[in-house]
């Protein structure tokens, strides 16, 4: 008969390793819960009903979320919805610049 058992061996060694074992685990876990926002992807143009006309006076052009191209009348980009966007196009995202 042997006289190990399987009970929770509680030496401080023991102890420490498994409480750091859990601290890295824990850091892996929410650094890669940190990262998850950083490669969020935007939005289909057809999700956000875009359309390369305006909407009244709101246009793309004087909306926050428009990200202008390399000229006024250039196609920019937006942080909402993916691809290039037209300066006169609209989307529901819209929101005025102040």
């Amino acid at each position: 008969m042997s006289n190990h058992d399987n009970s929770f061996d509680a030496s401080r060694r023991n102890l420490i390793k498994r409480g750091l074992l859990a601290g890295v685990g824990a850091f892996a876990v929410g650094a890669l819960l940190h990262a998850q926002p950083a490669r969020a992807e935007k939005a289909g143009k057809a999700a956000m009903l875009y359309q390369d006309t305006p909407h009244g006076t709101q246009t793309c052009l004087n909306c926050i979320q428009y990200v202008p191209g390399a000229t006024p009348d250039a196609p920019g980009t937006c942080k909402v919805v993916e691809g290039t966007v037209s300066p006169k196009g609209w989307c529901v995202a819209y929101s005025p610049k102040s």
